[in-house]
């Protein structure tokens, strides 16, 4: 357990370096797959192991298109003028690709990807961490430095892949260099979706995740708002307790909150526990 002393604010992610690795384990994963497993469901919601595939290829084209190549598409048929109506967008057009690339044998999807990922992760390494990114809504962020949203988009890759594996039974990819800035990534939802509770200054709620290793957070409040550290406090207000798997389908709307509350071990202030169990890190 850190001593509150050792805490230290969260800092920025430079890991654009893990989605070449990660990327190899996504074909590798696929090419291991049998014909049925392809039509297995996921948690996502109506999405099968082909249509959550097909998504992450459809990710890495726009990404290609629009960053790389300056590809600009046809616009919006509607305003995007709130958080709403832009989750309703994304998911449309989510939903338009993954339809179509049911027409796809896998092999065919597959080769597709494994076209794409090399030069995908290619050009996320050549972006400045610095220069203006895609904004992290679920952060609360209107505007974010680029090292945010690629931690995000590796986050976004990650957990589709954790969904491939989960549903045909395979073994998780809780390695540390992928599953540690992903949940840390994650967990800077914290802030935002904490900023309406009151709680005195130095109030604190330590999060700590059981994965291969462990990865232990802080939530404090300070006089300006909440703030996540890392490391965990000592003497928190209230503290939680949870394996890797429940945390990330927590985060990314594979759980319900409740069922995982059931799956994590919680001491002290439950008022403080509360919002954790509503925390969501995509666009959902």
């Amino acid at each position: 357990m850190t001593k509150p002393e050792s805490l230290a604010p969260v800092q920025p992610l430079l890991i654009a370096d893990r989605f070449a690795p990660l990327g190899a384990e996504l074909i590798t994963l696929l090419r291991s797959l049998r014909d049925d497993q392809w039509h297995l469901p996921t948690v996502c919601a109506g999405w099968s192991v082909q249509d959550v595939a097909a998504h992450l290829l459809d990710t890495a084209c726009r990404r290609l298109s629009m960053g790389r190549d300056a590809h600009r598409p046809p616009p919006p048929g509607r305003p995007i003028d709130e958080y709403g109506a832009l989750v309703s967008f994304l998911n449309d057009l989510n939903a338009q690709w993954v339809i179509v690339m049911r027409r796809l044998s896998p092999r065919l999807l597959t080769d597709f990807m494994a076209l794409v990922e090399p030069p995908f992760a290619e050009f996320i390494a050549t972006l400045d961490p610095w220069a203006p990114g895609v904004p992290v809504s679920w952060a609360g962020e209107s505007q974010s430095q680029s090292w945010f949203d690629v931690a995000r988009e590796l986050t976004e890759r990650w957990h589709h892949q954790q969904q491939i594996r989960l549903a045909m039974g395979a073994p998780p990819l809780d390695d540390p260099r992928f599953s540690e800035p992903v949940l840390e990534t994650f967990l800077r939802a914290l802030p935002f979706r904490y900023r309406d509770l009151d709680a005195p200054t130095g109030a604190s709620l330590a999060v700590r995740v059981e994965g291969r290793v462990p990865y232990a957070y802080t939530l404090r409040r300070e006089a300006n708002g909440w703030a996540l550290l890392k490391g965990e406090d000592a003497e928190p207000a209230t503290r939680i307790v949870l394996a890797e798997e429940p945390a990330w389908l927590l985060l990314t709307k594979g759980m319900k909150g409740d069922d995982v509350r059931g799956r994590a071990t919680i001491e002290g202030d439950e008022r403080l526990a509360a919002p954790f169990f509503g925390v969501v890190a995509v666009m959902a």
